[in-house]
């Protein structure tokens, strides 16, 4: 299968071409009106003439060599169409039809069989059920809806799993100034896949930002790999995905599977992999652009220099939402900014230079020369945009504008250029960036700021991820757990099936040389009051019964036992709460810290995925936790511990330790680590609490399902 060829044909037969199909209409039209240097061939079984030219019979009655064949035909003559082509060494196909996996069992089957097909034969097969691709850098265009001029060549590819919507984005897509180097219609995937193209995309020159709008990611394992080379390869993705829905909850015993839903996951793999996420169409195209035009951000200090005051209150609550920072200008900088700015106007950042603009038009530019030089500051948002409407003459607004791009290309700094509101670039505006070299403007303040805080997280997660060995780490964590003793296949511990309730999950994590609070299984009173004394006043009474859960919510846990008789009165309260009671677990009460959830659980698609975050009673309640899927290092467990929005409480309450960060991360890593060995046979692994006090991390309840 070469998929560089599929975008790069040389002839192009359109296989079921007929006067009465808009489909085969437009396909031509484009070919013709987008400059497809090659021949294109038409074929319709009555032969005859066809949009003006005569048509073949058949692929065979072609003379010429053939790179790329179109197919229109009826779903049922798609295959047909394959052999035929195989037979005569055509290599690569877009299948316009429908009616294939998406049309129920029987299309299942026969595209199955064209999939299999093209796997025999090393077909590369686009579609089926897709309109088909647009290869703007090369001007080929066999694409089945009609393209709106002008087609803008530019470094953002595109690929959709949707074909209703691909050319509502090319139009948008023009309408705000963004060239595409590729824009792809997947359709069902039945050969060539999503990330086939994001492979091709990463190699192709032409292309500096590649654009995703997901409906599923079909294959994980493949869809991480190619992003790690995209990040490698410094090509910023974007990616809308859709579908956000709630899973639920993978197992009803652990917490973890409640907190843990389809899209939760995929915002978290995402993150790892460098994928900059977006949830409008508008900010997939306007993120995608901006990338492509300034490529990595240095740093999150923006200085702003706009004409509106209104505009400057409006940046600064959205650079607060998007986690910019807006730091005061530099003595030196207010000095000449204020021989700059009217008197009426006030010097901060923002910077509203005032409508005295309207006068002075050198007045924005200067100011911006200004605040580019200022040392605090890691880039410019200027608010400005492309004139709209023609005057009568030009020239005065092409030197205005001329001036303004020189300034910005001489900035210290990017300098990321953002009009007031989403509106449409015009015919005049266009002209007068490409004549003047005024830089690609991102769309509204909104959608704008939105795109400012991704380039900088996606510029300082790749310089995180690319500063480690792999972007998610294969090698295992600081201080890799013990291998179980007598452990099965993978890992899996001999009678591993159903809820291993507290008794049995926290020996399996002591095992395996995990810190686990001491307890002692008690049958009786009286081994109960002799497990006391051994560990010494106050203890702690669980229940101990197979496949029990949440012990508290059946009155299975007593605290602050502080006598021999509290024990015993706990043990016979504990037994009347349990009547399936096999024992209770005695442990010495632990006091103060910070209360943590540590969970694994697998995800059907992305497998294993850990979720830690604030535990105790509070977990459901406050919901505070972060993602990632595994595996991870304590690298970026300490990364996770940071996104939590009850972080700063890991830094010490009410004059209690703080939280020894490092500690933390190496035990929770090596949780997961854990999880890891146990392979196919664990559903979820749940830890609430793992107590943090100060250096000491102990879990103190601990919980495993198994599939």
């Amino acid at each position: 299968m070469s998929v560089r060829e599929l975008f790069n044909p040389r002839s192009i037969a359109l296989v079921g071409a007929t006067d009465k199909s808009g489909w085969s209409v437009s396909t031509l039209n484009n070919l013709r009106a987008h400059g497809f240097p090659g021949p294109v061939h038409l074929v319709n079984p009555r032969g005859g003439v066809v949009h003006g030219m005569p048509a073949h019979k058949s692929l065979a009655d072609i003379a010429e060599p053939v790179d790329l064949a179109y197919v229109m035909v009826p779903t049922a003559a798609v295959l047909g169409v394959l052999r035929e082509g195989a037979k005569l060494g055509i290599g690569c196909y877009v299948i316009l039809t429908a009616g294939f996996g998406e049309a129920g069992e029987e299309g299942a089957r026969l595209e199955s069989e064209i999939a299999g097909f093209a796997a025999e034969h090393g077909l590369t097969v686009l579609g089926p059920n897709g309109n088909g691709y647009i290869n703007a850098a090369a001007g080929i265009t066999p694409y089945g809806l009609p393209i709106q001029p002008p087609l803008l060549r530019g470094e953002v590819g595109v690929v959709l799993q949707s074909g209703a919507l691909a050319s509502s984005v090319l139009s948008f897509a023009q309408a705000r100034n963004v060239g595409i180097s590729l824009l792809t219609s997947m359709g069902n995937e039945a050969v060539v896949s999503v990330t086939d193209v994001i492979d091709y995309l990463i190699d192709d020159p032409a292309t500096r930002v590649i654009a995703l709008f997901l409906e599923t990611v079909r294959n994980p394992a493949e869809f991480s790999r190619v992003a790690r080379r995209a990040l490698e390869a410094g090509k910023p993705i974007v990616a809308l995905k859709i579908g956000r829905s709630t899973l639920a909850s993978h197992t009803a015993q652990a917490h973890t599977g409640a907190l843990v839903g389809d899209d939760d996951v995929i915002d978290a793999a995402l993150r790892q992999l460098g994928v900059i996420r977006v949830r409008s169409l508008e900010d997939l195209i306007i993120t995608a652009g901006l990338l492509a035009a300034c490529g990595p951000l240095p740093g999150p200090r923006v200085g702003v220099v706009t004409p509106s005051g209104g505009a400057s209150e409006i940046i600064a609550d959205r650079a607060e939402d998007e986690g910019l920072e807006l730091p005061p200008f530099a003595p030196e900088t207010v000095e000449r900014l204020r021989e700059i700015v009217p008197s009426f106007g006030t010097v901060q950042n923002p910077l509203d230079v005032t409508g005295y603009v309207l006068i002075d038009r050198t007045l924005l530019g200067r100011a911006l020369e200004t605040v580019s030089a200022d040392p605090n500051i890691d880039l410019v948002m200027l608010l400005s945009e492309p004139p709209k409407n023609a005057p009568p003459d030009p020239a005065p607004v092409l030197a205005q504008y001329r001036a303004s791009a020189e300034r910005i290309a001489a900035s210290r700094v990017p300098v990321v250029v953002v009009s007031n509101v989403l509106t449409d670039v015009t015919a005049f505006g266009r002209q007068v960036q490409q004549e003047t070299g005024f830089p690609y403007v991102a769309g509204g303040i909104e959608h704008g700021m939105t795109a400012i805080g991704a380039a900088v997280r996606w510029s300082r997660t790749r310089a995180r991820l690319l500063s480690r060995p792999e972007p998610i780490p294969r090698t295992g964590p600081p201080s890799a757990p013990r291998a179980l003793p007598h452990a099965g296949e993978a890992g899996r511990p001999p009678g591993a099936h159903g809820v291993w309730a507290e008794h049995r999950a926290a020996a399996l994590l002591a095992a395996a040389g995990l810190p686990v609070v001491p307890s002692e299984l008690a049958r009786s009173e009286a081994e109960a009051v002799a497990a006391a004394e051994r560990f010494g006043h106050p203890v702690v009474l669980k229940a101990a019964a197979e496949g029990l859960g949440h012990k508290s919510d059946v009155g299975g846990v007593r605290l602050g036992l502080g006598s021999a008789e509290d024990v015993r009165r706990a043990y016979r309260e504990v037994a009347a709460a349990v009547p399936s009671l096999d024992g209770v677990l005695v442990q010495p009460q632990r006091e103060g810290g910070i209360e943590l959830l540590v969970g694994v659980v697998r995800d059907p698609a992305w497998g294993l995925t850990l979720a830690v975050g604030l535990g105790g009673v509070w977990v459901e309640v406050l919901r505070d936790t972060a993602l990632r899927v595994l595996p991870v290092d304590a690298a970026e467990v300490r990364t996770a511990l940071s996104e939590l929005r009850g972080a700063s409480l890991l830094n010490g309450v009410r004059g209690g330790p703080a939280a020894d960060l490092d500690a933390v991360a190496d035990v929770v890593a090596r949780i997961a680590g854990f999880a890891e060995t146990l392979g196919d046979a664990l559903e979820s692994l749940e830890i609430n609490p793992l107590l943090v006090t100060g250096s000491q991390v102990e879990a103190l309840d601990a919980l495993v399902t198994w599939r």
